[in-house]
């Protein structure tokens, strides 16, 4: 199965049911995407495809239709995405080990809606569950981006 994963084509030697998480973790050898539940219902897994937030966890790879990004894959070379900054000036992550998660839904987010409210915020990132409760960080990190993308 050929697929592109962070603007890279990749062949993938896997069956059409395998979790994309398994195939990214484990075949390409991209650790950024985390097995939280396997029931999509904490977000750990959260990667981009086509640009739309998706649970990895549970989308099987023969229904995966379009690029698929990875926190590895939202930075240019040399520089962070404006989400991953706002992380790191919030001092959001704790344990981190929902961030990639977190982060990836964030940045769906601010491509959808530049400008967040805290609804925009809380209906977005509300299926992303954090263990560390980060979520006053996480709201003030995506504004932080928005503020310096200039929305």
């Amino acid at each position: 199965m050929r697929l592109t994963v962070n603007g890279n084509p990749i062949e993938i030697d896997a069956e059409a049911e395998m979790p994309l998480l398994w195939a990214l973790r484990d075949l390409a050898g991209i650790k950024g995407p985390k097995f939280g539940c396997g029931i999509a219902a904490c977000g750990a897994c959260t990667v981009l495809v086509a640009g739309q937030p998706v649970r990895s966890c549970v989308l099987p790879l023969g229904q995966v239709e379009g690029d698929v990004t990875t926190i590895e894959g939202i930075g240019r070379p040399g520089a962070l995405h404006a989400v991953q900054e706002a992380w790191i000036v919030e001092q959001v992550a704790q344990c981190g080990y929902c961030q990639a998660g977190q982060i990836m839904s964030a940045v769906a987010l601010l491509d959808e809606i530049p400008n967040p409210s805290d609804a925009d915020i809380d209906r977005t990132m509300g299926g992303n569950l954090c263990r560390c409760a980060t979520y006053p960080k996480i709201r003030a990190a995506i504004k932080r981006a928005a503020a310096s993308t200039g929305a």
